[in-house]
């Protein structure tokens, strides 16, 4: 599966599902889901219930940090 570039990330909904924010860094499924439950994950996740979401705004500040 293909990283997703800055403009693909500007044109997501306002909050994202763990593995679309994990395609923006290029990580697999379970390194994501681990990172995400050590509090590890490059930019913070929202856990909600058993979901885990990402707000594109901070997927993009740490984005346009690492690149």
């Amino acid at each position: 599966m293909q990283p997703l570039t800055l403009d693909d990330i500007r044109q997501l909904p306002a909050v994202v599902d763990l593995m679309t924010a994990a395609r923006a860094f290029g990580l697999g499924r379970t390194l994501a889901y681990e990172l995400a439950r050590r509090g590890d994950f490059p930019c913070p996740v929202h856990r909600i219930g058993r979901l885990y979401r990402v707000h594109t705004s901070d997927l993009l500040q740490a984005l346009d940090t690492t690149r």
